[in-house]
């Protein structure tokens, strides 16, 4: 009988994701690797090389500033979430794993279910939004459910 893939779990937040493995339903995490995104804790003037461009109003003699739509650091964000997402369908593909557990801060969870593609989404068992930086495998598996999966029968 073949081993079963493990389920891997991602703890991230902005600036650092641990990939952890769980090789049983209730079993302890493994830490496999860490990716790590030291630009999400630059200020946000650190991340922008100058002020934001200046326009006229298409009517009368006004002068703004042009807004930016995303801020500097929630683009930051928006990389290192779609890296991470790029390393996991990268596993998925290699069938390193065939399931998934999500633990990340609320806002930085949302960004990171965006670049998940369908295949990766669906490998997706749980979903558990607090801020797991600086929390160690034992505090990040006690968040999670008792039974992360069921086995499959014999």
């Amino acid at each position: 009988m073949a081993l079963m893939p493990p389920m891997w779990i991602v703890a991230a937040d902005s600036s650092q994701c641990r990939i952890f493995a769980a090789h049983a339903p209730a079993g302890a995490l493994q830490e496999l690797e860490t990716l790590s995104h030291p630009e999400a804790r630059l200020q946000e003037q650190a991340l922008v090389s100058d002020s934001p461009g200046r326009a006229f109003d298409s009517k009368g003699a006004g002068r703004h500033a042009m807004e930016v739509e995303v801020s500097a650091k929630k683009h930051e964000a928006m990389m290192f979430a779609g890296r991470i997402a790029a390393r996991l369908d990268a596993g998925r593909v290699r069938r390193d794993f065939d399931k998934l557990a999500l633990v990340a801060a609320p806002e930085f969870l949302g960004l990171l279910r965006g670049k998940l593609g369908p295949q990766l989404r669906a490998l997706v068992l749980h979903e558990v939004d607090t801020n797991p930086s600086g929390m160690k495998a034992d505090a990040i598996r006690a968040r999670l459910p008792e039974r992360l999966y069921s086995t499959p029968p014999a």
